[in-house]
């Protein structure tokens, strides 16, 4: 066991659960959005019965859990028990932070971003919160529909019980909490980054390939391609810069009589060797 690297998940786990009850409890709970998972039920419960949120979400969560166990098994792990535990708690001690946004649109903004910040930290920590996560896992199990579709229909399930006892406004203010949560949580886990990654097609491969190994000091890759439409041999470029590289990549190649296809796409999450810190280009 790597005990740095496990310190660091279980504080990640610890630091999301703690900004998820934040999210609840700031934004979501005093504007009533049902933003989907056991959160959405407990704030429905909340609105009809006047149930503590805290107390619902552990009651659903750790026998949902304990469910998940017997019959998905291995598939679950003692961060998972961890985050299942720390989130009710961290519900029930940030309720009493006197402070609450209960204008829905601003909070399905807000409450949104930070809700996906929770649960990409928790991810990033191979956590889980559990409830209606298992939920569709036991969905996807038996029913043999993927995670996200199993995901979303119990979210669906959430948002139209939210608009019958709410009203089809309040349901609308819940579904972009959960886009822009899902939009944030890609972020967090793909820590997306300035990087570029380059596509060159071209008939002048060593030209160019010069111009990347000598003027940039980049790697890259190299595959042989037809084209389509010319049926000519052409060489396809791949390479990974900075943006400034980019910048001054783009300036050289529109510079030099290569006639080259250049594509530049957002890169993240860079992973591997050799990919140094630029250097400054004027």
């Amino acid at each position: 066991m790597n005990t740095p690297n496990e310190a660091k998940s279980y504080a990640l786990i610890a630091l999301g659960t703690l900004l998820y009850g934040f999210s609840y409890n700031l934004f979501l709970l005093p504007a009533l959005l049902a933003a989907g998972g056991i959160s959405g039920i407990s704030t429905l419960l909340f609105s009809v019965y006047g149930w503590t949120p805290a107390l619902v979400q552990g009651l659903l969560n750790i026998p949902i859990f304990f469910l998940g166990y017997a019959l998905l098994g291995k598939e679950f792990s003692i961060k998972t028990f961890v985050a299942t535990f720390l989130l009710p708690f961290f519900i029930w001690l940030t309720s009493y932070v006197p402070l609450a946004v209960h204008d829905p649109m601003l909070s399905s903004i807000y409450g949104g971003i930070l809700l996906g910040l929770a649960l990409g930290l928790v991810f990033r920590g191979n956590g889980s919160t559990g409830g209606t996560t298992i939920i569709g896992q036991l969905i996807k199990k038996y029913t043999g529909f993927s995670s996200g579709f199993a995901q979303l229909l119990i979210d669906g399930v959430i948002v139209v019980f939210a608009m019958i006892v709410f009203d089809l406004e309040r349901a609308l203010y819940a579904m972009i909490a959960i886009f822009i949560g899902s939009k944030i949580i890609d972020l967090v886990q793909l820590r997306t980054s300035s990087s570029k990654l380059v596509l060159i097609v071209t008939e002048k491969e060593q030209q160019v390939t010069d111009l990347i190994r000598n003027e940039l000091d980049r790697g890259f890759t190299k595959v042989w391609s037809e084209g389509g439409f010319s049926s000519e041999r052409k060489a396809l470029l791949f390479s990974v810069v900075e943006q400034s590289e980019a910048v001054y990549l783009k300036s050289l190649i529109q510079h030099s009589d290569t006639d080259s296809f250049v594509i530049f796409l957002n890169a993240s999450d860079i992973v591997g060797r050799g990919f140094t810190l630029p250097k400054t280009y004027r």
